[in-house]
């Protein structure tokens, strides 16, 4: 090979050209090795971040639910003593809801709502202070109810004996104003009118008469009364037919039947009065009895016997 063939050796200006692109390559690695770095640390200071987030929002979370406790402690106590509580309702209200939020709240809502709860702590120390006095106010309104429940109990009870004696003199009224059946008489009443008393039979039993004078009672009231009959079978049954002028009255606070009823005026000039009630069937044998009521109170009985 001559010295013309050989090939040329790397010019100056080749070999700087190469180490230029080394250079850039190394800048190019470091500047990616740095951007990697710093997104590394971008993301974990966010991670970081978000972290500090989840525990103050968790932290301010128990902070809500102890603050709403107390408040329900002192709402709770101040009721009890009488006291208004609907401003403490409201803020309790307000922290309800606060705590109801599911969202994550960000650094300035959780400083605000922070400042809030401090400034609730202070509202608990004014109700605190409220609560011993109204404490202070009710013992002393209990010493003086205590002193007027005495007198006042010594007044009652003279009212109860004051009551207890009118309701004595009522009763007695009440009792010796009460009307009273007489010689009550029940007559079986035959087809022709023939009249048989004490014990009969169903032929001779066209219609039951049952009649009786009302006694002198000069502290019965006159005027308007009703008077009731019952005629029970011999297993205590009401005989009592409505289409026949049957029908109920209250007795002791319970609508009972009767047989007849009649209406008189009450001038205490020992009244006759006369009931006929007509079966239509025969009545089964034994013994009947019949009951005579009036103003809510029996007034007389008898019994008859069916063979």
């Amino acid at each position: 090979m001559t010295k013309e063939e050989q090939p040329e050796e790397n010019t100056p200006g080749t070999e700087k050209g190469k180490n230029i692109l080394i250079i850039v390559l190394i800048i190019l690695v470091i500047l990616s090795g740095w951007r990697l770095l710093n997104d590394h640390r971008e993301k974990s200071q966010k991670n970081e971040e978000i972290l500090i987030l989840t525990e103050e929002n968790s932290d301010l979370n128990i902070r809500l639910d102890s603050m709403t406790f107390q408040l329900d402690l002192r709402i709770q106590e101040i009721e009890k003593l009488g006291g208004n509580v609907d401003s403490l309702i409201r803020i309790k209200e307000q922290l309800i809801r606060e705590r109801q939020i599911e969202t994550n709240r960000s650094a300035s809502e959780i400083a605000a709502l922070n400042e809030r709860i401090d400034g609730y702590s202070g509202l608990l120390k004014e109700k605190d202070t409220d609560i011993i006095k109204l404490r202070e106010q009710n013992q002393q309104l209990f010493s003086e109810n205590i002193e007027l429940k005495s007198s006042k109990a010594e007044v009652e009870e003279e009212v109860v004996k004051l009551n207890i004696k009118a309701d004595e003199l009522e009763e007695k009224v009440t009792v010796a104003s009460q009307l009273k059946a007489e010689n009550i008489v029940v007559a079986a009443v035959n087809s022709r009118g023939r009249e048989r008393i004490d014990e009969f039979r169903n032929r001779q039993l066209s219609k039951l008469k049952v009649s009786f004078s009302i006694a002198e009672n000069k502290v019965a009231p006159e005027g308007l009364r009703d008077v009731f009959i019952q005629v029970l079978t011999p297993n205590d049954q009401v005989i009592f037919d409505i289409a026949k002028g049957s029908g109920t009255f209250e007795l002791d606070g319970k609508e009972v039947f009767y047989t007849s009823r009649q209406d008189f005026i009450f001038n205490n000039s020992q009244q006759q009065l006369t009931y006929y009630y007509e079966k239509g069937s025969d009545y089964p044998s034994g013994l009947y009895t019949v009951r005579v009521y009036a103003e809510g109170a029996e007034i007389g009985s008898s019994t008859f016997e069916v063979k």
